[in-house]
Parts: structure tokens; C-alpha cells; sequence
């Protein structure tokens, strides 16, 4: 994420995550209505500061390239979410990531990837092995847990 983020009149610090994978890999809510895009907006503490995440929801919406770009473009941090479940997943978010960083016009950015549905180990497919070999993950936590804000 961005060290600073911008501030609104109050001088809230604020800061923009956007989302993105492939249609259906379920996170968020669990009543799935695809639409051109989802926001949500998290209250929280950072740095002994009061916050604001403005989170944006690309996910499955393919032929909304130009959009999704203009988000790329303007994102602080971006959580690529996939399933553990659908190998098809992972190899989209190699997708994305190459994509973020080719509209930042960087060779590095930070983005957490985040593996969802791992409480599905009868479908666990080999979807961290694939992203291992397809992207150079500097850091790779292997924690799951489930939680609602």
C-alpha cells in the first residue's frame, strides 16, 4: 500500500485496494451478483490513525478491460484473490499482476495474493504451485483463517 495514502477534508487518511480475480472465486459477500463493479468502504486503525480502506471489487468482469485499467491505475494496493479450487483462477491472476504492473509502468508493486476457499481440501487443486512457478513471490505466507467486517 501506499506510505501516505490522501487525506479527505476531515484528515482521515485514506486508501484504495482494489480487488481483483477471476468471476466466482466467492469472497466478500456470499449472495454473488456480478456487476460492473462492488465497493465497500472499512473504518480501522492504522499507524495509532484513524483510516479509511476504500475497497474496490473488479473481480469477473473480463470484458470490462479499460475500466479494470483505470482502476490499475489509481489502486494503492491490490489483494488478487483466487481459488485453491479452480487452477484456471491462478493462472488468471498471473494475468492480472503482469497487467497492474504494466499500467503502473513498474517492474515491482506491491499486491497480496490471496488463495480463498481453502477450507475445500476434498477440491484443493495444485494452484500455489502453479503461481510459484509463474510469478517471483518475494514472500509467501501460509495462513488461513475466515473473518467478516
Amino acid at each position: 500500500m501506499a506510505a501516505a495514502g490522501w487525506r479527505d477534508g476531515s484528515g482521515q487518511e485514506k486508501y484504495r485496494l482494489v480487488v481483483v480475480g477471476g468471476g466466482g472465486v466467492s469472497y466478500f459477500v456470499t449472495d454473488y451478483d456480478p456487476t460492473v463493479e462492488d465497493s465497500y468502504t472499512k473504518q480501522c486503525v492504522t499507524d495509532d490513525r484513524a483510516a479509511r480502506l476504500d475497497i474496490l471489487d473488479t473481480a469477473g468482469q473480463e470484458e470490462f478491460g479499460a475500466m479494470r485499467e483505470q482502476y490499475m491505475r489509481t489502486g494503492e494496493g491490490f489483494l488478487l484473490v483466487f481459488s485453491v479450487t479452480n487452477r484456471g483462477s491462478s493462472e488468471e491472476i498471473y494475468t492480472f499482476q503482469r497487467q497492474i504492473l504494466r499500467v503502473k509502468d513498474l517492474d515491482e508493486f506491491l499486491m497480496t495474493l490471496i488463495g480463498n476457499k481453502a477450507d475445500l481440501d476434498h477440491q484443493r487443486q495444485e494452484t500455489l504451485r502453479l503461481l510459484q512457478r509463474l510469478i517471483p513471490l518475494k514472500w509467501i505466507s501460509i495462513y488461513t483463517d475466515t473473518f467478516f467486517f
